[in-house]
């Protein structure tokens, strides 16, 4: 009979804490997480008509 493996295990613990404490940050802060994609690429857009005006 094969040998139970305990370091396997809880590396998948820890991994499922990881997890669940990133998707609990994304949920407080949606918001933050959004803006900083939209801003960045947004700006290259406006950046060449206004320079070229």
């Amino acid at each position: 009979m094969a040998k139970p493996n305990y370091q396997f295990e809880k590396r998948k613990r820890e991994l499922e804490k990881k997890n669940k404490k990133a998707e609990k940050a994304n949920r407080k802060t949606p918001g933050d997480a959004a803006e900083p994609v939209s801003e960045s690429t947004t700006p290259p857009e406006p950046a060449s008509p206004a320079g070229e005006a």
